[in-house]
């Protein structure tokens, strides 16, 4: 599980349960109607607002959001200059043997392309396609929560409205004013704390790694084109090393350093 991702969430409920506990009581801040109101009042919404088949989707994108792996293009990047190191040697053909041990399917499918002899910018063509689809797919998920930040807050203004409706037709029984009262007020809080504490929050998790995402495809685009054309592995390496953070940069050289092999390897085919 992504430990950033735990973390936010235990510490943002405990900052609630604590402020509450410190300030009254616990209990008095549920209120069954209120929920009803405000997450039944927002789904609603989102169900009029999405397909059926787009919302049933989004419980697979929301686990995206708890999920630890990261994606380690310096992998990638690594794979890629061994791509280059065999194309070198042996030729573009050789490669497709070594399709079975690609799990990224977009590598592979790039990979393919090469092997099959198709022109470079059909191989981008092809690729930027791809790569727009899936964004189209991503931006989908992050957008029902974007939707659901701003439906939450509005339901509970609903159920705040609706509270302060009853309060005032009770204002002659005083023992109805206090249950109208936490109606109108709470709803509001519920709104706010889904759409401020839940949904934003996964929306944007969700932007960052689709946006890692295609930053990891495009270095496979580079990598691929450069395959193809014979460029030299050294310079196919410090080209997609151009990709990485400064953090990764440090751990792809630290990694390198202590593979001496590949880097004999590169140093033999720059020579041939």
């Amino acid at each position: 599980m992504d430990i950033a991702t735990l973390i936010g969430i235990i510490v943002g409920v405990a900052c609630i349960i604590v402020t509450i506990v410190l300030e009254g009581n616990i209990l008095v801040y549920w209120s069954l109607t209120s929920v009803f109101v405000t997450v039944g009042g927002g789904i609603a919404s989102i169900l009029v607002s999405y397909r059926i088949g787009e919302i049933a989707k989004v419980m697979k994108v929301v686990v995206k959001v708890f999920k630890g792996k990261e994606l380690q293009p310096q992998d990638t990047i690594r794979l890629l200059v061994d791509l280059s190191l065999k194309a070198r040697k042996e030729g573009l053909l050789s490669l497709e043997a070594d399709q079975e041990n690609i799990e990224d399917s977009f590598l592979k499918q790039s990979l393919q392309l090469v092997v099959d002899g198709v022109e470079p910018e059909v191989i981008v063509e092809s690729m930027d396609l791809e790569i727009e689809n899936m964004q189209m797919r991503h931006s989908k998920g992050a957008g029902i929560f974007r939707s659901l930040a701003s439906l939450f807050p509005a339901w509970g203004m609903i159920g705040t409205l609706i509270g302060l409706i009853n309060l005032l037709q009770s204002l002659d029984d005083p023992s109805n004013i206090g249950p109208a009262m936490a109606l109108a007020l709470i709803t509001t809080l519920y709104g706010s704390v889904l759409a401020n504490f839940i949904c934003t929050p996964i929306a944007t998790k969700l932007e960052l790694k689709s946006k890692e995402e295609i930053q990891e495809k495009r270095m496979i685009i580079e990598g691929i084109l450069s395959i193809q054309s014979g460029e030299n592995p050294r310079i196919l390496e410090h080209k997609l090393r151009t990709f990485l953070s400064p953090q990764q940069k440090e751990q792809y050289d630290r990694e390198s350093e202590q593979a001496e092999s590949r880097s004999s390897q590169i140093k033999d085919a720059v020579t041939e």
